[in-house]
């Protein structure tokens, strides 16, 4: 029993036949074919209902007991645990709505607690009004679809084309129905149910509330008897009645009644036609397919029972309470027994069929044609309905063709036209009037009325013919003319208005409006008809019509003669000629003559006959003659000659006399005011929308009249836009009726004019749109002129006061029309395309919010307004056929253009600061910082429902079921601008917090939109492509926050649903064993692939369509394409989305107005074909513009899928993807991406989003790939030796296939092949780009780095151990990962020949920087590992190197411009480094070298004036006052990035080329000598900074491998004596302040001079480490030139050099510096021995400090994991100065290893460099050892002197240039003394002891050996220790 009693939260009297509705709708409207088994369901469960129909649940004492405890003891609800306990006042109002409806208690409960559920979508309504609407609601979706079954049966009238399945069951359950007694119920509840009665218990219980719910109520409850009753009329349309069911119907009607207006009511009318459709057989004659089936089943044909019993009831009963319905009945019977009587196959009846004749008499009797005409046709539901319509035409037309005149209709019509009797003359032209409503009728009556004049014109005489033909009327109004105006008094005779009317009388003046009104109507409908009459030369209407204007007749029949000048306007033929004959005849005076005192016209008539009589038929006329006429034709020269041109007078008249005191007069037919104001309001919209602002409007435009200059009057477009720009009294009356408009429409009660009074407030909200619209251009236009004019702009004026109220709130009123949405949806959509166009000024912005939220209960309707028309379901709901007129489809449409206004509000609001209008709409915080709105679920916490609740409600249908958001395809416009509403307030700092957490909290948002990407919907492709772009652009913004804030969760569950490839399936609960191990290891490899899905990423991209079908181009005949083109051109501006487009409509303007100005005869006659022309251009632009915006949206889609792509893979937590998925997934998007843009119809527009798209992804896929080389390998599976498994990754899981057991899979997770493939297309699309796209290929270029840096093997550690293998080792030893990898590397891109090699070179040589610098690099990366050397060949045989080579010079101008303090752009800088890293990349292979020298390479560098441009060093710093800036270097450091690459070009060309040595040595000297005093400069090295340690390394590299004896003979210069001396001073100065370096670096002090910059402790290490490599290089590089000097200057031991005095003491050398640093003399002391010695020493102390250091790191490398934290955080830190402590763990163990990497490889090259000095020092000091001890003899003789100075002349050039450079001590051995050699012996004995040797031989044993350089040290300690022992005799 408790179960029974639990409560239904959804309310069983409306939940469940809200489902019934919405299932039967799905069905049978909308035709979704998955809803036919639903509806199949929903019909078996729910058929009690439809049974009992508004039946209610019974009250029940125990019910009413249960519900009396619940406040104690709860009730329980269906679906929830527990009880829940409810408030006595909910209780007492369930009692009250029980006693109400008399409905059980529980169901009472049910509805309230529904109510309260519903309630926020009733804003301002408590639970219990809107539990009325509930119950209400409830039995209209059951009547509705009561009514939607029964519409969709099979049967005789009507097919819905449904599928038979779903006919067959409607048929069937409906059938089921009408057994169980449905006619019954429905009559019955149609008598029960009454509004009144109704409302009377309602009042009385107060369950009415405001007027809106009033009117709500009583529109349910309308709804549900129209709707029972229309059940009924569908019925009997489709199947008949059974003659119970027909007598019952009868019954109903004999006591039916009609309204006060005489018609019946919508009910009635239905349930009329039901019963005339039951006595229908005219289906019969169609001869439907199944008419045998359906005469059967007809009982009217069959059941002879049927016949007699309702034969006898029809005419037998008593009257009816309306006789006209009896009458009409018995007619349809009569006509029903006619129709069986001749029918052939239908039994004899003839008792009865016979009877027809009486039946008609009685009916005709009853008056039936007069009651049809008031009371059906006369009803207002009539005309809506098709098969009313039919059913009444045919009762008439069966009446004239089956009853006693046997007459044929076109006949009754001719022949009455003969012989007509004068009373039926008038109903006669009134029937004309009707038929002829229609194009093909008017054109008949036209015919007729044209033959009945001529026929008979020579019978009747004088007569004009026929009096029904056009003859007879015009003759008529001939001879009226003539007959008035012979009447008319003279001007002065004030009082001839009021003389007695002689001339028409009553019954000719109606006679003639009748005629008038036939007339209107055939030439409204007929344009043939209109032009006959009006160029027929005896009738000439239009003359006669204007000429009777100007006599006294009554106003309505002026009214009359105006209506049908009205229909003659239509045409702009006549329109044009009818202004002329208007200002001619001065129908309004609009030229004052001086003489005449009475003003005359429709003004005076206006003034003193209408306002007096209170009616206003002339003044209304006028106005539509001027609406009609401004539409048709518009002279601008109007009047000209008598007045000043123009429109004006008649703009003044409208205005100032019309609208201005339109509501001061008195109004005898209260209508009548607002029909006045709404068709003058017509005119000026008309008017002001055909106006475009021009340049001549605002000139002053000056003409003749009468000998005087003046002022022609402006348009009157120009003049309304005036008066709307100001306070004018137009705008202030504009405003005002829009505030009473909407009072009158806030009460929801009928009232007369009502129509007129919306279309009214309609014009002057469309007014207003259009003065927005102008404005800007028109206030432009105005500045730019000299006109004395103010104006204000419009959305200013509306924030001003409003009289009335006293408060600022025009813009209220107007929002407040879209409350009225639903009721009035074009004032809603006019309203918001007002509130769209002013919410673009962030000051009004501000200003609004505060009206909206000034007054509370103002500001929760203009919320529900917004909502509302947000809600409106039927924007692209479906329409039931019969009612499937076009204003429905027409408000459907304009209903979904205001909420895509309203949408475009919230997107344009959003984009202002805040406070704004989106935000309040949208239900943020405008108190508070908006960025603490807590966001709600409607009813939450008093949260109101806002239009974010309505835009998720818009976007969440549909989303639970497989189909996807049903708006996405019904309204695929919405859903795009709802997506982007949802976008823009994730992106929005202050929103994004609030917003992301409510849609991911409460509504699941993305989640459950992205389940149903892609959308699939070709129709509408580019709504469909911009809903996905914002999606997709919100679910990164998502990805990223949910990242950032750790929700790893929300990240995951995201991240799965938009990468997995496997279908969504449960886990198995582990019982599968080893083999599902197995598979979880493959499961990504591709080895299962049955089961793979498509992965969602990947079929996003799929549905961009990368083909663009492009328009043809425009063929044309008359006009000229160029031209056009250009027009085309003009006419573009950028849309709402930024996008350029042709203006369609301005585009049609200019071409028409070019049409029109063609003058001649030849031109009119080709107008038809110029105009389709025309049209054939517009529809090209057309297609254009749909052309550039498909592509913006394929664009805009595919940026938003690479921006989603890209944050997965760099902002998410990469351990979400394991490695391998990550690259599986990288390569399927690589694959996938290249494969559409390849495809040959691709759109080349693409190509710039794919590229970038690509160069994520690779360099993705690069990082993915290297980090996986990096992991410190497992202990190897198999017993592969430590050197081979190095790279072999997850070797043990590949080994399924047996025979790859011993083959490693290849080089990552995805294997080589997916590489080369991704290579291939890299390459592909590089060479798809052509010639143009350099920008796309700079992506390309990028990606191809990324992806050749794969296989370029990582820093190794030099351990010092690899140099151990022998060399035959390293030949044999097996190709490794990398090498293989890069040898199929090259192998692929040389397969692509010169076409690739063509594209990259011409990049490298010319274009856009970044283009040009990345070309460089990969041409560098190619040459570096191409071994056949096929591009080094290329590029030298195709001309680009030296193309390369001489834009080196000129780059100088550019770079010297960059050494100026304040630099330009450095991207020249970094061309040139670019540049020079290429070239010297070259140098490296010798073949390179060779080529470079041949292009002149050092030549060039030496021709470059930039390297002499050495900025002085400034010790205070340039920056010492700023800061320095962040990224500009100083003028410095920017000088040395422009050298140091030249001198690495030099010093790589030197080494590398080998066979041109000398070649190569003597353009090095070249470019030294040429820049000597900057060469010369830097060896000073005045200031020690890494920077100029770095410059001298480099330097002394140089010049001690070219500044050589022998050098000298190879320069290609003329060598003169003079210039000799100048190259030998050159050479000398370069020698010396060489080895003056070494005192400096090599001696004792060398530390001391180096001061550390303070820097960040990274920093300071890598700076330390730089300087003491550079210092030993420095020393390093000059010991290897003393080395090469000694040798090559002294081939023979006899010719010994020596370089060094023989002082060992250090101190002989102390003042070195002041040497270096002053002018240079001619004598010059040399340095000593002992700074050789001194460096020997410190660099075996040195070596064995890097030696241990070496050994400590390489230890630490091996063991990273076990170093203590605050160690590795020390690593880390000299790599990443900041941010250390954020990172994990293991990416601090890949910092520390990268650091240990370097330092051990620093340590490695500083050792090497020891050794080298070491071992060049001993060689030095040995052979010195040996001349000064062995050779030289010391003396003091001048002559000696003398002699070699006389000997010197005489030397051959070789000689002289050794003996000068080196200071020959052949020359001065005087100086050497006896004592200074034995000082020698003594000191070197003390300083190359003991200890000292045993070091060197130490250093050989541990390094130089491994080294495999075998016992030079320990040979040259032996030989030095010999001399020493030698004592000299």
């Amino acid at each position: 029993m408790a179960s029974l009693l639990a409560v239904n939260s959804a309310a069983s009297l409306w939940g469940p036949y809200k489902d019934i509705w919405q299932t039967v709708g799905n069905a049978i409207w909308r035709r979704q074919p998955e809803a036919v088994h639903l509806l199949d369901l929903i019909l078996k469960k729910h058929k009690p209902d439809f049974i009992s129909l508004f039946k209610n649940p019974a009250k029940n004492v125990q019910q009413h007991e249960k519900v009396q405890k619940a406040s104690t003891e709860g009730v329980a609800i269906q679906g929830q645990q527990g009880t829940r306990l409810l408030p006595e006042q909910l209780i007492r109002e369930a009692f009250i709505l029980s006693d109400l409806f008399d409905i059980g208690e529980l169901a009472a409960v049910e509805l309230l607690l529904a109510g309260e559920h519903q309630q926020p979508h009733f804003p301002g309504l408590t639970r219990g009004l809107v539990a009325v609407l509930l119950y209400w609601d409830g039995k209209r979706c059951i009547a509705n679809s009561l009514k939607a079954l029964i519409q969709s049966r099979r049967g005789k009238t009507w097919t819905l084309e449904l599928s038979p399945e779903l006919v067959s069951m409607t048929t069937r359950f409906t059938d089921e129905l009408m057994e169980q007694g449905l006619t019954h119920k429905i009559l019955t509840l149609v008598s029960q149910i009454d509004v009144n009665n109704e409302f009377e218990k309602l009042q009385r219980e107060r369950g009415l509330g405001s007027e809106k719910h009033r009117k709500e109520v009583s529109d349910l409850i309308k709804e549900c008897r129209q709707s029972l009753a229309e059940s009924l009329f569908s019925w009997t349309c489709q199947s008949p009645l059974s003659k119970d069911d027909t007598l019952l119907l009868i019954g109903h009607l004999e006591r039916v009644t009609v309204e006060a207006s005489g018609s019946l009511d919508s009910v009635n009318l239905a349930l009329v036609m039901a019963l005339l459709y039951c006595f229908d057989i005219s289906f019969i004659e169609q001869g439907a397919e199944d008419r045998e089936d359906i005469i059967h089943q007809l009982p009217l044909l069959t059941e002879r029972q049927y016949i007699s019993s309702i034969h006898s009831r029809l005419q037998d009963s008593q009257p009816w309470k309306l006789p006209g319905l009896q009458a009409t009945v018995r007619l349809a019977w009569a006509l029903a027994l006619r129709g069986i009587s001749q029918l052939s196959d239908v039994p004899a009846l003839a008792e009865f069929t016979e009877a027809d004749e009486a039946m008609a008499e009685l009916a005709i009797a009853d008056n039936i044609f007069l009651f049809l005409t008031e009371s059906v046709v006369g009803s207002e539901n009539f005309y809506q309905e098709e098969f009313y319509i039919r059913r009444i035409h045919n009762l008439i037309t069966d009446f004239l063709a089956l009853m006693p005149m046997k007459v044929v209709l076109s006949k009754f019509v001719r022949q009455m036209g003969d012989l007509l009797p004068p009373t039926i003359y008038i109903p006669y032209l009134k029937m004309l009037q009707g038929l002829a409503s229609g194009p093909q009728c008017a054109h008949y009556c036209f015919s007729l009325l044209k033959v009945n004049g001529s026929s008979h014109a020579e019978n009747i005489q004088g007569a004009g013919g026929s009096p029904v033909s056009w003859e007879h009327f015009f003759h008529s109004l001939m001879l009226y003319h003539e007959h008035l105006r012979k009447d008319l008094p003279s001007a002065d005779s004030v009082q001839y208005r009021h003389l007695p009317l002689r001339g028409i009388t009553q019954k000719e003046q109606d006679g003639l409006i009748a005629f008038l009104q036939l007339t209107t109507t055939i030439i409204t409908w007929s344009e043939n008809a209109r032009l006959a009459l009006c160029e027929h030369p005896q009738w000439t209407p239009v003359v006669v019509i204007l000429g009777l204007l100007q006599c006294s007749i009554p106003p309505i029949l002026k009214a009359e003669l105006l209506k049908t000048l009205t229909a003659f306007g239509k045409s702009p033929e006549i329109a044009a000629s009818l202004w002329q004959s208007l200002e001619y005849t001065q129908i309004l005076q609009t030229v004052r003559i001086p003489s005449q005192r009475q003003a005359i016209g429709i003004e005076v008539e206006l003034n003193e006959i209408e306002s007096r009589c209170e009616e206003y038929p002339l003044t209304r006329a006028f106005c539509q003659l001027i609406s009609t006429l401004v539409e048709s034709s518009f002279p601008s020269n109007l009047g000209a000659g008598l007045r000043p041109p123009g429109f004006d007078p008649y703009l003044q008249f409208l205005r100032d006399s019309v609208f201005l005191r339109f509501r001061t007069r008195a109004y005898r037919r209260a209508a009548e005011k607002w029909e006045v104001a709404e068709v003058v309001l017509e005119v000026f919209y008309k008017l002001l929308r055909d106006y475009e602002p021009q340049m001549e409007d605002f000139v002053d435009q000056f003409v003749e009249l009468r000998g005087e200059e003046i002022i022609a009057y402006k348009p009157p477009g120009f003049s309304l836009m005036y008066h709307l720009l100001n306070e004018s009294p137009m705008l202030e009356l504009s405003l005002s009726l829009l505030e009473e408009g909407v009072k009158q429409l806030d009460t929801y009660a009928p009232f007369p004019g009502k129509k007129h009074l919306e279309r009214a407030v309609q014009h002057c909200l469309a007014l207003l749109n259009l003065t927005l619209q102008k404005e800007n251009l028109f206030m432009d236009l105005l500045r730019e002129s000299q006109l004395a004019l103010i104006v204000t702009p419009l959305e200013q004026l509306l924030q001003g006061i409003n009289p009335r109220t006293k408060k600022a709130d025009n813009v209220v009123n107007i929002a407040r029309y879209l409350y009225h949405g639903n009721s009035n949806p074009e004032l809603a959509f006019e309203s918001a395309k007002i509130l769209c166009c002013i919410s673009c000024n962030s000051n009004i912005q501000i200003k609004l919010v505060g009206d909206f939220t000034h007054d509370q209960s103002v500001s929760q309707k203009l919320m529900a307004g917004f909502v509302e028309c947000l809600d409106s379901e039927d924007a692209e709901e479906f329409i039931s056929p019969e009612e499937e007129l076009e204003p429905d489809k027409k408000l459907a449409r304009i209903r979904h253009e205001t909420r895509i206004h309203i949408l475009n509000l919230l997107i344009t609001s959003l984009e202002r600061n805040p406070p704004n209008l989106a935000l309040y709409l949208l239900g943020f915080e405008l108190k508070k910082p908006v960025s603490t709105t807590n966001l709600q679920d409607p009813g939450v916490l008093g949260c109101p429902r806002t239009c974010l609740h309505a835009i998720l409600n818009i976007l969440e249908k549909g989303t639970e079921g497989r189909t996807g958001p049903m708006a996405v395809k019904e309204s695929p416009q919405l859903a795009e601008l709802c997506y982007q509403v949802i976008y823009q307030l994730c992106a929005c700092s202050d929103t994004s917090g609030p917003t992301m957490r409510y849609l991911r909290t409460s509504q699941d948002f993305l989640f459950s939109q992205l389940q149903h990407l892609p959308f699939s919907n070709r129709e509408c492709e580019i709504s469909m492509l911009n809903q996905m772009s914002w999606l997709m652009k919100t679910a990164s913004i998502e990805l990223r926050v949910t990242s950032l804030n750790r929700q790893r969760s929300h990240t995951q569950r995201l991240l799965h649903l938009l990468l997995d490839d496997m279908p969504v399936k449960p886990y198995s609960d582990g019982e599968g064993g080893i083999e599902d191990e197995n598979r979880s290891v493959s499961g990504f490899l591709h080895f299962d692939t049955a089961t793979k899905v498509r992965r969602k990423i990947l079929s996003i991209l799929d549905s961009i369509d990368f083909s663009q079908e492009i328009p043809e181009p425009l063929q044309l005949d008359f006009f000229d394409r160029a031209q056009i083109e250009q027009v085309i051109a003009n006419c573009e501006h950028k849309n709402l989305r930024g996008q350029t487009v042709c203006n369609v409509k301005l585009l049609h303007r200019v071409l028409v107005a070019e049409v029109n100005a063609l003058q001649g005869m030849a031109a009119i006659g080709q107008r038809p074909l110029l105009m389709e022309e025309i049209s054939t251009i517009l529809q090209y632009v057309v297609g254009r513009n749909k052309l550039l915006q498909c592509l913006h949206a394929k664009r805009h889609a595919l940026e938003s899928w690479r921006q989603l792509v890209e944050i997965i893979l760099t902002a998410c937590p990469q351990d979400l993807i394991q490695a391998e998925d990550r690259q599986l997934i990288i390569r399927d998007l690589l694959q996938d991406v290249h494969d559409k843009i390849l495809d040959d119809d691709a759109a080349q527009e693409l190509m710039p989003v794919v590229a970038g798209a690509v160069f994520t992804l690779t360099a993705h896929l690069s990082q993915s790939v290297r980090t996986e080389q990096k992991q410190p390998q497992p202990p190897p599976l198999a017993a592969a030796g430590p050197g081979e498994s190095q790279f072999l990754m997850l070797d043990s899981s590949f080994t399924s296939p047996p025979m790859t057991e011993c083959m490693n899979v290849g080089f990552a997770s995805i294997g080589d092949s997916s590489l080369h493939i991704i290579l291939k297309k890299l390459l592909d699309f590089i060479l798809k780009t052509g010639g143009g796209f350099q920008r796309v290929r700079t992506h390309l270029y990028g990606s191809l780095l990324y992806y050749l840096q794969m296989a370029q093997r990582p820093d190794e550690p030099d351990t010092l151990e690899a140099a151990k293998k022998t060399m035959w080792e390293r030949l044999t030893a097996p190709e490794d990962a990398f090498s293989k990898l890069q040898r199929e590397n090259i192998a692929i891109i040389e397969s692509y020949g010169a076409a690739l090699m063509e594209v990259v070179c011409r990049d490298a040589c010319d274009g856009h920087e970044i283009g040009r610098m990345l070309a460089l690099a990969l041409l560098d990366r190619i040459v570096s590992v191409d071994k056949q050397q096929q591009w080094l060949l290329y590029l030298s045989n195709s001309g680009y190197l030296k193309v390369l080579v001489d834009s080196l010079v000129e780059d100088d101008l550019t770079l010297q411009s960059l050494l100026s303090p304040q630099p330009p752009l450095l991207k020249a800088l970094y061309t040139y480094e670019s540049k020079m890293a290429f070239l010297t990349r070259v140098a490296k292979i010798q073949q390179g070298a060779l080529e470079l020298l041949k292009s002149g390479v050092i030549v060039r560098l030496a021709q470059c004036q930039v390297y002499d441009m050495r900025p002085e060093i400034d010790h205070q710093g340039l920056f010492g006052i700023r800061e320095p800036p962040v990224f500009i270097p100083a003028p410095v450091d920017r000088y040395r990035q422009i050298l140091l690459p030249a001198l690495q070009l030099c010093q790589v060309i030197l080494t590398s080329s080998m066979a041109q040595h000398l070649q190569a040595a003597g353009q090095v000297l070249q470019f030294l000598i040429s820049h000597s005093d900057t060469i010369q400069a830097i060896l000073r090295c005045q200031d020690v900074s890494a920077g100029s340690l770095q410059e001298l390394a480099l330097l002394t590299g140089i010049i001690s491998k070219a500044a050589l004896p022998g050098v000298l003979s190879e320069l290609d210069v003329d060598v003169t004596e003079g210039s000799l001396m100048e190259l030998q001073g050159h050479i000398g100065r370069f020698q010396r302040q060489c080895l003056g370096l070494l005192s400096r670096f090599g001696g004792s002090d060398r530390l001391r001079q180096f001061k550390f910059q303070d820097g960040v402790d990274g920093d300071r290490m890598n700076k330390r480490d730089e300087i003491e490599l550079a210092m030993q290089q420095i020393c390093a590089n000059v010991m290897e030139y003393c080395q090469s000097l000694m040798l090559q200057s002294s081939p023979t031991f006899q010719h010994a050099v020596c370089l060094f005095t023989p002082s060992l003491s250090e101190t002989i050398n102390r003042e070195g510096r002041q040497d270096t640093q002053a002018p240079v003399v001619p004598y010059w002391r040399l340095p000593g021995l002992g700074i050789i010695v001194y460096l020997l020493k410190q660099s075996a102390n040195d070596f064995f400090t890097y030696y241990d250091s070496h050994r400590q790191n390489v230890n630490k490398l091996q063991n990273v994991e076990q170093l203590p934290p605050d160690e590795i955080k020390e690593l880390c830190q000299s790599v990443m100065p900041a941010g250390v402590d954020k990172i994990s763990t293991s990416q601090k163990y890949i910092l520390g290893r990268r650091r240990l990497v370097k330092l051990i490889n620093n340590r490695a090259k500083l050792l090497s460099l020891c050794s080298y000095i070491i071992e060049t020092c001993l060689f030095i000091f040995w052979r010195h050892l040996e001349y000064y001890l062995l050779r030289c003899t010391p003396t003091d003789s001048q002559d000696s002197l003398l002699a070699s100075t006389a000997t010197f002349k005489s030397r051959r050039l070789q000689d002289a240039f050794t003996s000068e450079t080196n200071l020959d001590f052949r020359s001065g051995l005087t100086r050497v003394s006896q004592h200074d050699i034995e000082q020698l012996q003594i000191e070197a004995i003390n300083v190359f002891g003991e200890s000292l040797q045993k070091k060197l031989l130490d250093i050989e044993g541990l390094y130089s050996k491994v080294r495999s350089r075998y016992c030079f040290i320990q040979a040259l300690v032996r030989r030095i220790r010999g001399l020493l022992r030698l004592s000299r005799a």
